[in-house]
């Protein structure tokens, strides 16, 4: 990049693409957006209450005092999200990951056999822990895992 290319767009170049960088609050906030939009997709039924906690293990804490995270939360079928968690959060679902490990996951697509290789190595090594039932999450986590790859640098 030129040394003006910023100051002339207002922009980096893979911002310009549409990218985030990866582990941002700009970049959480788009997987919750992209999340809740799934969810919402699906219909949910009213009586739906569940929650999922995502939390760096080794995440930058941010001015605010929350960590590197999401927080996404349906209550009454109606899906909404949070950037960033504090250390003790918990959900329904809680995925404790390192950054090195979810930016490898978050930059190979799901069809790739080296996604679900990383995803094994992770848990294997304890790179990512997740406790309780991933299974009501799984469909919106396998719709928005291409379309966040495709928007992280």
């Amino acid at each position: 990049m030129s040394p003006d290319a910023k100051s002339v767009t207002g922009a980096e170049p893979h911002e310009r693409q549409g990218r985030i960088r990866h582990g941002t609050q700009d970049w959480f906030a788009m997987v919750g957006a992209l999340l809740c939009e799934a969810a919402q997709r699906a219909d949910l039924p009213p009586p739906l209450t569940l929650s999922l906690v995502e939390r760096y293990t080794d995440g930058a804490t941010w001015p605010d005092g929350l960590i590197q995270g999401l927080s996404l939360a349906i209550a009454g079928g109606e899906p909404s999200f949070r950037v960033g968690v504090t250390a003790e959060e918990r959900g329904d679902v809680t995925i404790e990951i390192t950054a090195g490990a979810a930016y490898r996951l978050n930059g190979l697509e799901s069809a790739d056999p080296a996604y679900a290789e990383a995803v094994e190595a992770s848990l294997g090594n304890g790179d990512m822990q997740v406790t309780g039932d991933i299974g009501p999450f799984a469909p919106w986590l396998a719709a928005v895992h291409d379309a966040i790859v495709a928007r992280t640098f």
